[in-house]
């Protein structure tokens, strides 16, 4: 069994020629740090800072101990194990199966040998074993610092081979490779020499002197000194033509044509690159694409401007795909060619391309000879235009990074297109040029399982359904994540799905797991590229973002999270949303695609410490604010129970909503994001705001009958307050979590929470505190069956409410006492009561606060046989609730009203508010309720029935 461990390039192990899997990139810059010492120890020191640098993870130790393990599992086909060893690990194998190790060996035995065949044949095996930059893309200090190091090794063993292959006269072999060479390294001399030489000794003297010149004048204006003794020493020889200077086998010279040649051809270019093989997808985009092409080419005798198209979207979307895939599939429409580059805007490894580049690259392509091309840039564009006139001629231009790096590139004849791609929205190209905008978003679902098939075939993706919903999941629907993916299982077919799912489980560790170690097709690369275009103060605005909790956010949020003020903010996310970094997806909300999300959060954690906590909290503050006034405006001064807020965090400014309606508004709309805020103040220990953002919602989560939300947001809250140390809000907590356990059926859970909160009241002497607790424990017994039980402690609310001075609270006991009479059968004390309260609520609460009293009203008039009296009372109160909002007693009074058509003989009628009832309680997931409708719907009955509840 023969093992190579390949570190010149890619990090990669070979078992007999076959690949193993070593998971991603940040476990494998672990494999790298221990093959570089191997037989060595390794500290765990040494090796988070060779794996993470100076931006380890919060729990360093756990993440490598996992990857470790990993990699042993990975490494046991070689047969090549890790162990412990003394303060770290070491990885025990043999020097020369590492690519590294190997190099180093033959580049050594090369200098040293005497015979100078053999020490070029030694040092071309060396420089073989490099497949790239060594450790591929990873990038922390210390692989930096070594890859430098390497890097140089490997140039000054090209050179002693070039010196070695000069020797022995392969100076024609050589000639391309320098001219590459020192295009790349203009200022070193030893290279310069020898290139000079080679072209001396393939007959071109002139350009070996005028590489010298060039040379020369280069050190001059960039270093300020002149060539050294040697390279000037071999310009003399050049110039005396010293027979020294000759191959020591010196070649017949090629024979020529003595035919003049003919006049050379305009060529068409085609210069697209080769199709994606992999398109899935885009059917829309690219019909969109045609027929602006088609509308605009009718118009093209009128003297319409050139079609210009620009795609954009994310990094990673298929904007290039989609552009290559269009060129090709229109080719025919374009029969004087296809020019393309790629500016590489946010190239992650190498600099945009200036416009004079791409303009000469163009220009080199329509066949201009070099001595022709003028050397100012509007000279070159006006040449460049002046070649497409009349023609029709395809340009792609790739990765624009914005809208000045492509107008000198564009042409002036309208018989040409042009696509651009950028992750910028070139705005001022849309307005200027009148370029087509086509956002280009992620895969759907199904898009999305398409490309994984291709990839994987459809017996593969089948075997394993979990897994493949897990990775599409994961993935998001970007394509560049999709394609990773892929790719790895592709080429491990023996690895199961499922094992690439779990890697990308982990939110933390997601992106080291689709990192390729190529930058091009690397996420955390791709999204860095578009992070480094930004101005500071969006950069930083981007990182906070990604730490803020919630699905999205919206301006004023965005602001608080800041510390700016919204119109600032405006403008920031207005930059973000250019590079399409957010998308605004409402007039006035925001959110990012889940993996960018997980880079600015990145980006966030690695900013000055204290800085995005300090933004957090004003977040939370902004939310518990915000929600404190909605809550306000919805329910008035009475929700029971009203907490004290600390002022909001300075640069945090809430909300100003204007009534309740637009509270409840914004309360529907942030409901996401408050929830997350909350368990945010949780996990930050921010104990007062967590059962305090609870507080807030009681009537939205109420009226909306979000009770599985209300029972999460106490369950936290309690935590919070037990934590705190704080009985009164331990108290509040139980009795919120009592109410909404019997919602949810839980009857046993909602009186041990009840009795839990009673006694703290009654020990703490809180009268309130036990009214309330006692008239909830009413409607849990009335729903437990238990109606004797029912009045007894709505009584005991009723006379601790009649102490308290608060008539609001005690009309709607006087309703909860009428409502369990009612529930008895004892209808005259039942409509004495809740009439009493209806007074109350109307003379001090006014019209919207008796809805329930209505409701109970007409239940006990439905059932004393006045049933047009109690659609009145019922109609009044159906129509309070939908004003309110309060969607889940609008559900009971639809069936109580349908109760009182039935018993009219309105059957009709009755059927449709049923149903209207049916489609409220199933949204509500109120399995019993819808049930019982149900039934009614199937058999069609004509007995009035239905409950109320006023708990």
């Amino acid at each position: 069994m023969a093992v190579r461990f390949g570190l010149l390039g890619g990090i990669e192990v070979w078992v007999d020629d076959r690949p193993l899997d070593l998971g991603h990139v940040r476990q494998r810059s672990v494999l790298a740090a221990l093959l570089v010492d191997v037989n060595r120890s390794v500290s765990v020191d040494q090796l988070a800072d060779r794996v993470w640098g100076d931006r380890p993870p919060q729990r360093v130790r756990t993440a490598l101990y996992s990857y470790l393990s990993r990699l042993r599992i990975a490494l046991s086909p070689a047969g090549v194990g890790i162990g412990k060893a003394a303060g770290g690990y070491v990885l025990a194998a043999e020097a020369a199966v590492i690519d590294l190790h190997r190099f180093r060996e033959l580049v050594g035995e090369a200098r040293g040998a005497a015979d100078g065949v053999r020490a070029e044949a030694l040092l071309e095996q060396a420089l073989g074993l490099w497949r790239g930059d060594a450790f591929g893309a990873i990038d922390t200090p210390w692989f930096n610092a070594l890859r430098d190091t390497l890097g140089q090794e490997r140039f000054a063993a090209e050179l002693d081979r070039n010196d070695a292959a000069l020797r022995r006269g392969r100076h024609g072999e050589l000639l391309a490779g320098l001219f590459t060479r020192a295009g790349e390294r203009p200022l070193d001399e030893r290279l310069a020499g020898q290139l000079m030489l080679a072209l001396y000794r393939c007959g071109r003297p002139a350009e070996a002197l005028e590489h010298f010149r060039r040379t020369r004048h280069r050190l001059v204006d960039e270093l300020g000194i002149g060539p050294s003794q040697p390279l000037e020493l071999l310009h003399q020889r050049i110039l005396e033509a010293d027979p020294a200077l000759e191959p020591p086998l010196p070649s017949a010279p090629p024979e020529h044509s003595a035919l003049p040649s003919a006049p050379p051809r305009i060529p068409v270019p085609r210069q697209l690159p080769a199709p994606p093989p992999a398109f899935t997808g885009r059917a829309r985009e690219l019909l969109r694409l045609s027929e602006v092409c088609d509308v605009r080419a009718e118009a093209e005798a009128g003297g319409e401007t050139v079609v210009i198209s620009a795609i954009g979207g994310i990094g990673g979307v298929g904007k290039t795909w989609l552009a290559v895939r269009w060129a090709h599939e229109n080719m025919a429409r374009f029969p004087d060619g296809q020019l393309y580059v790629n500016l590489r805007g946010f190239d992650p490894a190498a600099e945009p391309v200036p416009p004079p580049v791409a303009v000469r690259g163009f220009l080199d392509a329509l066949g201009v000879a070099p001595d022709i091309i003028p050397v100012d840039l509007d000279a070159q564009t006006a040449l460049y235009r002046s070649l497409l006139a009349g023609r029709r001629v395809l340009v792609v231009l790739d990765d624009a990074r914005d809208a000045g790096q492509v107008r000198p590139l564009l042409p002036g004849s309208p018989g040409c297109t042009v696509l651009v791609t950028s992750r910028s929205r070139l705005t001022s190209l849309v307005t200027t040029h009148g370029a087509l905008p086509l956002p280009l978003d992620v895969f759907g679902p199904a898009e999305a399982r398409e490309l994984l098939v291709w990839h994987l075939g459809a017996g593969r993706v089948e075997a394993e359904p979990d897994a493949v919903e897990a990775l599409l999941e994961h993935c998001a629907g970007l394509p560049l994540a999709l394609g990773i993916v892929a790719a790895r299982a592709a080429t491990h077919p023996e690895l199961p799905l499922a094992a690439l799912a779990e890697e990308l489980r982990e939110t933390a560790t997601r992106l080291d797991a689709l990192d390729t170690g190529d930058l091009t097709a690397n996420l955390r690369a791709v999204f860095a590229a578009s992070h480094r275009a930004l101005s500071a103060p969006a950069a930083e605005l981007f990182g906070l973002l990604g730490l803020a909790p919630g699905p999205d956010i919206d301006l004023s949020a965005a602001a608080a999270l800041a510390g700016l003020g919204a119109p600032r903010t405006r403008v920031l996310l207005g930059e973000l949303e250019a590079a399409h970094l957010v998308q605004r997806y409402t007039p006035a909300r925001y959110r990012m695609h889940d993996l960018v999300r997980l880079y600015a959060a990145e980006c966030g954690q690695a900013a000055e410490p204290g800085r995005g906590t300090e933004a957090l909290r004003r977040l939370v503050d902004f939310y518990l604010h915000t929600a404190f006034a909605a809550n306000s405006l919805v329910d008035g001064p009475n929700t029971p129970f009203r907490p004290e807020l600390d002022p909001p965090a300075p640069g945090c400014v809430p909300v100003r909503l204007e009534d309740p309606g637009a509270a409840l508004d914004w309360l529907g709309a942030e409901h996401a994001c408050l929830l997350a805020a909350q368990r945010l103040a949780l996990k930050q220990e921010w104990h007062s705001p967590v059962w305090q953002l609870a507080w807030t919602l009681i009537s939205y989560h109420w009226r909306g009958a979000h009770f599985r939300d209300h029972l999460r947001v106490w369950r936290a809250g309690l935590t919070a307050a037990e934590r705190q140390g704080h009985p009164p809000a331990r108290a509040l907590a139980h009795w919120r979590l009592g109410q909404a356990a019997s919602h949810l059926g839980r009857g046993a859970e909602a009186l041990d929470h009840l009795g839990r909160a009673l006694a703290v009241y009654e020990e703490a002497g809180d009268v309130p505190g036990q009214a309330h607790t006692h008239r909830t424990l009413g409607w849990v017994w009335e729903q437990q069956g238990d109606k004797e039980a029912a009045l007894s402690h709505a009584g005991q609310a009723l006379r601790l409410y009649e102490g308290l001075g608060n008539p609001v609270w005690q009309a709607g006991q006087l309703n909860a006492v009428g409502w369990c009479h009612a529930q008895l059968g004892r209808f005259e004390e039942a409509r004495d009561h809740c009439e009493r309260a209806l007074a109350l609520f109307r003379a001090e609460a006014g019209r919207g606060a008796g809805a329930s009293t209505l409701d109970s009203l007409g239940y006990i008039a439905h059932h004393t046989g006045r049933h047009d009296r109690a659609l009145d009372h019922y109609g009044e109160a159906l129509e309070l609730f939908r004003e309110a909002g309060n969607a889940y007693d609008e559900a009971d009074t639809l069936a109580h009203i349908a109760d009182a058509q039935q018993a009219l003989g309105r059957a009709e009628e009755a059927r449709e508010n049923r149903l209207l009832a049916l489609d409220l309680y199933r949204a509500q997931r109120r399995d019993a309720k819808a049930q019982h409708i149900q039934d009614r719907l199937d058999a069609r009955s004509t007995e009035p029935d239905g409950t109320s509840g006023t708990g």
